[in-house]
């Protein structure tokens, strides 16, 4: 690839939805946080090296081979459980979480078995507001 030398018209998206193949033999719900595992998506869990992709859009089931489907998800800011065992409480706004399931955060990385989630924007009584996605 060469540098430009002449102006180029340049295509933009607006960056909110990706979609991404998922891993056979893995259903995803909908409003699940959605996470890439060595490229594919599979269901928010507590592992390391995960990368948050953001809520599914829409349910995906693939009963298939890794790939056999694709999920939508949104990257915004969305609510999710509160790990009662590892609360996060309204001093963390601004602070990273980690995940612990597809609907569950917590504060702390679990001894280094959780991967972060997003940021911390709110904590209410039922849930935190979390920002997530790449």
């Amino acid at each position: 690839m060469t540098a430009m030398s002449q102006a180029r018209q340049p295509v933009q998206t607006e960056g909110k939805f990706s979609t991404t193949p998922v891993k056979g033999a893995t259903t995803i719900f909908q409003g699940a946080l959605v996470v890439a595992e060595a490229g594919l998506a599979v269901p928010g869990k507590t592992a390391l090296n995960l990368i948050v992709l953001g809520v599914a859009d829409q349910g995906v089931a693939n009963a298939g081979a890794d790939g056999a489907k694709k999920v939508t998800t949104e990257r915004g800011t969305f609510k999710f459980l509160n790990l009662p065992a590892d609360a996060i409480l309204a001093g963390d706004v601004g602070k990273d979480c980690y995940l612990v399931d597809d609907q569950t955060v917590a504060k702390t990385n679990g001894a280094n078995t959780r991967s972060a989630a997003g940021k911390i924007i709110n904590v209410d009584n039922d849930g935190v507001f979390v920002r997530v996605g790449y």
